[in-house]
């Protein structure tokens, strides 16, 4: 069954946050619940960079999410969609709906004009992978990250 993906809206908090806790524990993450805040007042913020859709089912609702952020770079002349949280209910898994996501983001790109749509994940992210290598080979960089 086809999910539908939509724009994410206030009434989507509560299952977006079972969804996003999902999605930290998966990365073995524990964000503090003030960030958890933080981020969902950036993707309901009319001037945020940060912005969010849903997967949503008849029968079943919200089943997935993908937060995105729109950002300006130094190799092209127009903004970026940098896809940075993507994830889907582990019980309505392997029906496409990971793909109708990105394929959402795809369209939203083209439509608006932005000059790239790009992602992370573990190298151990085997399932997600199989659906990443679909869209286009992993661009080989290898990611640094120092936290303060």
């Amino acid at each position: 069954m086809t999910a539908t993906i939509r724009r994410i809206e206030a009434r989507d908090r509560g299952r977006w946050g079972e969804l996003w806790e999902g999605y930290c524990r998966f990365y073995e993450r524990d964000l503090s619940g003030a960030v958890t805040e933080h981020t969902w007042r950036r993707i309901m913020g009319a001037a945020s960079p940060v912005h969010a859709i849903v997967a949503e089912r008849a029968g079943d609702g919200v089943i997935g999410i993908a937060n995105y952020v729109i950002h300006e770079n130094t190799w092209t002349l127009t903004p970026v969609c940098y896809l940075e949280d993507l994830f889907v209910d582990p019980g309505k898994r392997a029906a496409g709906v990971g793909k109708q996501l990105i394929d959402w983001l795809v369209g939203e790109c083209r439509a608006q004009g932005w000059s790239r749509l790009y992602w992370n994940t573990k190298e151990t992210n085997y399932r997600a992978r199989g659906l990443y290598d679909k869209f286009t080979p992993h661009s080989g960089f290898l990611r640094y990250v120092i936290n303060f």
